[in-house]
Order: structure tokens, then C-alpha cells, then sequence
């Protein structure tokens, strides 16, 4: 059901789906090696779930998944009121992208041109990562019926056909990034399968890279870390021999793999490879010897820096984040970087009790992008904890009270 619920608690979502599986909170506790007084805490919101580990395996033992027990995905609207995901569903979802032989008509494949589509798709990338996640979306479903076009149009192995499958990558991966930030976990899995099928048909190394990049969003978004981790791990192994050219797009692609990598370590409690696995990150960050945006990457050692930060808070090392994190400004990174620094931020502030700064982390991103910060599980959880904690007097005409009305985070 798009959109309901989304006013609901985590606490609350918890209770729901346990009773509709007949459970009670003990036997819910000793699935979980819990107490029964911690899932009645959780449940009336005076305890928070912040590992993200132990909310996937909550999802697990009441069946249902994580994104069901975050609460997304949520109506996406921009400014304008308009959600054109249905739109992309539908696009993502056409028959007539499953099978060439079947829909092909017994004709020849018609050439079509693949510049304007690489151009169009370069600048929706520029779009996405200016937080700018509307018009992205208003622009996908175009996108991606011209992607199976282009896939239609390929031949052989012509380097025309090549080209067509790597643009035709470029636009699924957007699309699985785009479609993971606003809480569409699962269309994002199907972009991110179809990004690498197209990129397995360029033959084009960082295509693929790339798309695997792709795979690994659309898996964390699901809580699949295991399967996130095996992958980003497998795609930065195999395009290691690309690096030896010192090619930055390489650098930054084989980088920014070990960085998701570290993330999915980190949400699985593992601290030693998440360890690791951002040295690795650290070295390639170091031959590429400045921040870039390679491939729509922004790696360089500051987009490390963020990813440390950020998988000490799924480790739980709050008080690291708090005092190494108000240092880092990150002004020069494209805003949806900025912004989702300033969410860890204020998640981090908001375990210390640090409401008011915590807030105005929030209402600083929200000024950079609302979409990004408006259709965020995380920062709805953020703003219910905040506005649990504030004054009766902290009335609806607060600065507070307008985020929890934007972000839809309380009923």
C-alpha cells in the first residue's frame, strides 16, 4: 500500500506485523534472544532501534521486509505534487524489455542514435547528485524506454551495439540509485539487474563496475549485506587489472566499491572487515591524490572520510561521529553527499539527546535538497524521536513541527 502507514513508528510497525502474525511479545523476544520488556519498549517508542542489523533481523523474524518495517517506500512528491514512479515502474516493467526475440517483430534492428540519450542521462546524473531527485524521476521512464530502444537497435558486436548497451547501463543504474533513495528497494534490484545485463553486452570494464556499484546500493537498500558485500568484493577484485593505467575513472569506480563494501561490513556488525575494506578505499584514494566525480562517483579522500564516518555510526560509535563529523565540511562534494552526511549527523546528535543541533543539521539539508531530506525513513525516525522529546509549549507553529508535517513522520 504507497503511502500508507508512512506516519507510523517503527515501535508501531513492530506491534502490527507481530500480531498479524499471531505472535506475542514473548515469543517475539525469544526469537530474537531478547527480553519481553525490550520488545514492549520498542513497541511503545520509549526504546530505539539504531543498528541497522537488528532492524533486517527483526524484518526476518516477522516476515516482511525491511523496507515493509522502515515504512517505504512513501507517495514520492516533489514540490509540484507530481510522482512519476509509477511511471517507472512501468517502463522498468514492460514486456517488451524481456525478450528480444519475442518482441523484436522479425524485423532488423533499426540504428538509433546514442549520443542524445548519453547526454540526456549524463545530465539527469548531474540532476541526482544536486538532490534534485524530482526532476530525475520525472525524467526516467523516458530515459528508459530510449535504453530499450538503444538495446533493440544493437547488432552484433558492433562498438555502435557496445556503445548502446554501456548508455543503456548508464540510465538502469541511475535508475536503481534514484529508485533506492525514495525507499523503491525492490524496482531498484530489477535496474540494478538489467544495468549489469546491458553492461555485460558492452564489454566495457567500468560499465560493469559501475552497474555492480548499482547492484550493491540496491542490496544494502534491501538489507541483503551479505549479498552486498560478495558482490562489491567480487567487482573490485575483477576490474583490478584496470587500475594498472592509473585511469582516475578506474581509481574512483574501484574505490567507491570497497566503500559500499565497508558499509555493508558495518551493517553487519563486522568491524574488522569494515576496516579493511575502507584501507582499501583509503589507498585508491590516495594514487587518485584529490577529490573528483569520476563516473559520478565523488570519490577522493573526503568521500572516505564520509564513508568512515558513516560505518562508525553503523557500528555503533557515536561519540567518534559526533567529534569527527562537525569537523568534516564537505561544501565541495555534490549535495546528495552533503546532505546525507548531514542525516548521519543528525541521527548521531540525536542518540547524544543533542535535539536542537540535530535539527538544524536537518533543516540546513532540507534547504540543499528537500526531496532528499523529505522522503528519507531515516530522517522521518529522526524527527519523531525529536518530537518526543520536545516541550509541550514547542507548539505547531515550530520549526520542528514543520519538518514533522513535510516528512510525513507522524500521523
Amino acid at each position: 500500500m504507497r503511502g500508507a502507514g508512512e506516519g507510523l513508528s517503527i515501535g508501531e510497525r513492530v506491534a502490527f506485523y507481530r500480531r498479524r502474525r499471531g505472535l506475542s511479545q514473548a515469543v517475539l523476544a525469544g526469537l530474537m534472544g531478547k527480553s519481553e520488556d525490550w520488545v514492549s519498549k520498542i513497541e511503545r517508542g520509549e526504546r530505539q532501534v539504531n543498528r541497522i542489523d537488528v532492524l533486517v533481523e527483526l524484518a526476518r523474524q516477522l516476515r516482511v521486509t525491511l523496507n515493509d518495517l522502515l515504512g517505504e517506500p512513501v507517495l514520492f512528491e516533489d514540490e509540484d505534487d507530481n510522482d512519476d514512479v509509477p511511471a517507472v515502474r512501468d517502463a522498468l516493467m514492460s514486456p517488451q524489455g524481456l525478450s528480444r526475440t519475442l518482441f523484436g517483430d522479425g524485423l532488423p534492428p533499426e540504428y538509433v542514435d546514442t549520443e542524445p540519450v548519453a547526454r540526456m542521462t549524463e545530465e539527469a546524473w548531474n540532476q541526482y547528485q544536486q538532490g534534485k531527485v524530482g526532476q530525475v524521476i520525472a525524467l526516467l521512464s523516458g530515459l528508459l524506454k530510449s535504453a530499450q530502444q538503444l538495446e533493440r537497435g544493437a547488432s552484433g558486436r558492433s562498438s555502435h551495439a557496445r556503445r548502446a548497451f554501456a548508455v543503456s547501463a548508464r540510465v538502469h543504474h541511475l535508475t536503481a540509485t534514484t529508485l533506492s533513495k525514495v525507499g523503491e528497494a525492490d524496482l531498484s534490484w530489477i535496474a540494478a539487474e538489467r544495468a549489469m545485463q546491458a553492461a555485460d553486452q558492452s564489454e566495457d570494464a567500468l560499465a560493469l563496475a559501475s552497474a555492480a556499484r548499482a547492484g550493491t546500493h540496491a542490496l544494502l537498500a534491501m538489507g541483503r549485506f551479505d549479498e552486498a558485500l560478495s558482490l562489491g568484493e567480487t567487482a573490485a577484485r575483477w576490474m583490478a587489472p584496470e587500475l594498472h593505467g592509473g585511469n582516475p575513472g578506474a581509481l574512483s569506480l574501484y574505490g567507491m566499491l570497497y566503500l559500499r563494501t565497508a558499509v555493508a561490513a558495518a551493517r553487519r556488525q563486522d568491524r574488522r572487515t569494515t576496516t579493511e575494506l575502507l584501507g582499501q578505499a583509503d589507498v585508491a584514494a590516495e594514487r587518485l591524490g584529490r577529490d573528483g566525480n569520476y563516473w559520478q562517483t565523488g570519490f577522493g579522500p573526503s568521500n572516505v572520510e564520509l564513508h568512515r564516518l558513516s560505518a562508525a555510526l553503523d557500528l555503533g560509535d557515536v561519540a567518534y561521529v559526533i567529534e569527527r563529523g562537525q569537523a568534516v565540511r564537505p561544501t565541495h562534494l555534490p549535495v546528495e553527499r552533503q546532505v546525507t552526511h548531514a542525516i548521519d549527523m543528525a541521527r548521531a546528535l540525536s542518540m547524544f539527546a543533542r535535539d536542537d543541533e540535530a535539527l538544524d543539521m536537518l533543516l540546513d539539508a532540507e534547504q540543499k535538497s528537500p526531496q532528499l531530506v523529505r522522503h528519507s525513513s531515516t530522517v522521518r525516525e529522526v524527527v519523531r524521536t525529536l518530537y518526543r522529546h520536545a516541550p509541550v509549549s514547542n507548539g505547531k507553529s515550530s520549526p520542528l513541527f514543520g519538518l514533522v508535517q513535510r516528512c510525513r513522520a507522524m500521523r
